[in-house]
This record gives C-alpha cells, structure tokens and sequence, in this order.
C-alpha cells in the first residue's frame, strides 16, 4: 500500500505477527532503476519473510528489479496488476495490464529466468470492458503457463476511469464466489484472497476455500 506499508510500519507490524508474510509498498520499476536503489530496498531483518511489489510492464525492466530484490534477500517479488490509480495507468502498471495477459505472462517469464526468488502476481477478477469470468480464467490460464504458482485476487473488478482509488476498494461488489471458482479450476495454484477482509473469523471462514488471505488497510 503506497505511502502506508513503508520499513516502519512493516517492523510494528511484524511486532503483531510473527509469521504473516509482509508486503513493501508498490515501488515502480522506474523508481528502482533510476534512483537509490537501496532507499527502496532496505529493510530489518525481523520483517522476514517479506515481499516486494512490483509496478511496472517491461519484462527486461521487471526481470532487473527481480534481481535487485534477491539481492537485497526479499523472499517473493509480487507484480502488481491490481492498481487502479490514473498515475499507473498512464505508465502501463497496475490493473489495466489485466487487459493484456499476454504482457503480464512476459514479465512473470522474464523475472522468473532472472531469479530463483518466487514470482507472483496480485490483480482484480477482471476492469470494465473485460469484466467476464472467461477472460480472468484465461489472464490467469496465460500467467500461469508462464510459471507463476501464486496469486493474490482482489475479488472486485477495477473501475479504471471515473473511480478513484477509494472508491475502488469500495464501490465494486465484492465477488468471493468468482474467486472461489478461480480455486476450483485451478486447484495447482495458490490462490489467495483479498478485499473486505475484517475479522480473524472470516479469515478463518475464507481459509476453508483459499490457501491464504491478505489483509490491506483492515491490518494498517
């Protein structure tokens, strides 16, 4: 979560948790190739394990950050295709990539040869105009036949122009049974959900269907 899960608040998190895997904010590929590196990077020991995410399209790009994190000891790389923000649209990141699988199963391929570090994905079950459950069962059909195991669904669709970010996270129905059919046809992969997630009750009632669930700002 940008401006929020930053190194300080990952070690007060990880004071709460001893064995939740922890997410960096979204560092864009640009922000690690042209500027210091390590003041994205760096982290405490104790935050292990962690995981950093990607925003970014050029799997040559993608592929060399990969190889910062391993580097720095990261123990996953997750690409973002789930932000909806005007800013990470206009540089090809984030949920409008959910338009092109093709791309998205490039930059998995391309970051997987560059490093033994797992990669995984984080997307919504699908944007307007490419909101069907055939073509988020082909976005993660074509990822996965690149080598990704994991993903992370936010079971809402990304509004892409005239919701903000917030409105977002709200204002999309939340879809847990399309998530769970995503389960259902693909039983190999990890699937793990995320949005709306409030209580270690449901947690546990979703963890019946997934194999993991990600607590965003509910957490924070």
């Amino acid at each position: 979560m940008m401006d929020w899960t930053d190194r300080h608040c990952r070690f007060f998190l990880r004071l709460l948790s001893k064995q939740t895997l922890l997410y960096t904010e979204m560092v864009t590929t640009g922000a690690l190739l042209h500027n210091d590196a390590h003041r994205f990077l760096r982290h405490d020991v104790s935050e292990h394990p962690l995981a950093l995410q990607l925003g970014g399209s050029v799997p040559a790009e993608l592929a060399a950050c990969a190889k910062l994190a391993e580097e720095a000891g990261y123990d996953e790389v997750n690409l973002n295709v789930g932000c909806p923000s005007d800013r990470v649209q206009n540089n090809m990141i984030g949920a409008c990539l959910m338009a092109h699988p093709a791309l998205v199963a490039d930059c998995v391929k391309a970051m997987q040869d560059a490093v033994s570090t797992p990669v995984t994905v984080k997307h919504r079950i699908g944007i307007n105009g490419r909101d069907s459950y055939a073509e988020l069962r082909d976005f993660v059909g074509q990822v996965r036949e690149a080598g990704c195991r994991s993903f992370t669904v936010h079971a809402r669709i990304a509004i892409l122009e005239g919701l903000s970010p917030k409105e977002n996270r709200e204002i999309p129905p939340l879809r847990y049974d399309v998530a769970a059919q995503l389960k259902a046809d693909f039983p190999d992969l990890e699937i793990v959900l995320n949005g709306g997630i409030k209580t270690l009750a449901q947690c546990q009632a979703h963890l019946q269907t997934f194999d993991g669930v990600m607590l965003g700002r509910e957490a924070y």
